[in-house]
């Protein structure tokens, strides 16, 4: 007997998600998301975690969003508890582009500090898409903790994660202002500069940062 069409597809689309061509790997991913089927959740979530491409794992989490959140949430509530670092950070991703708040008590303290750089940087996006409304001050302030993390680019994400917190995290960045580590006080005018101005240049505001702390004015900013 002839297998249906509908399961010879699933196939040819399961063994297109482990393809050797990232191309191939593409196109299987755009297939699973166009025509959702439950049975792709898992293998699209164990996909995430090994898949080297970034633009096939951005496929794979956009398939994923295409399935019910009721099916596709608890999957990758696991996930994020994962030792692997990429299946927690892609797990975070897709849970921020989801947005279902069910997923909040997940974004751990251990998350938002996630010694993994990729996995921090997903845990601050997926929190303040997440965060319950009243909440977002006590975020502020686990996320105040990471300033002066990182190079720039991390720096950037950070301070973008903050200021879409709104001005709630004043308190939380005038503090930050007179801390004894000249990192986390440059990282903390540069992101109220931002707030203020979010058409500023990053760079820009992390030097003049710099220098207003090392002419010791940290203390006197906001």
């Amino acid at each position: 007997m002839a297998m249906p069409q509908q399961d010879t597809d699933m196939i040819r689309a399961f063994q297109g998600l482990e393809d050797s061509s990232s191309s191939v790997r593409l196109r299987a991913a755009l297939a699973v998301g166009t025509t959702p089927d439950p049975r792709f959740i898992d293998k699209l979530v164990e996909r995430c975690a090994i898949e080297p491409e970034f633009y096939v794992r951005d496929m794979l989490t956009w398939a994923l969003t295409r399935h019910p959140a009721s099916m596709t949430v608890p999957v990758l509530l696991e996930e994020v508890r994962s030792e692997r670092a990429q299946a927690r950070s892609q797990a975070l991703h897709t849970l921020s582009k989801i947005g279902d708040r069910q997923a909040w008590p997940a974004i751990t303290r251990a998350l938002l500090s996630d010694a993994d750089d990729e996995v921090a940087r997903s845990a601050w996006r997926a929190a303040v898409v997440l965060v319950p409304e009243g909440e977002e001050p006590e975020l502020a302030a686990v996320l105040s903790t990471q300033l002066g993390r990182g190079e720039r680019e991390m720096q950037l994400s950070l301070s973008r994660a903050l200021i879409a917190l709104g001005e709630v995290i004043m308190p939380t960045l005038r503090a930050a202002m007179t801390d004894v580590d000249p990192r986390v006080r440059a990282h903390a005018i540069a992101t109220e500069r931002l707030l203020r101005d979010p058409d500023a240049a990053f760079g820009f505001a992390i030097e003049e940062a710099k220098r207003v702390v090392a002419l010791g004015g940290a203390g006197k900013e906001g």
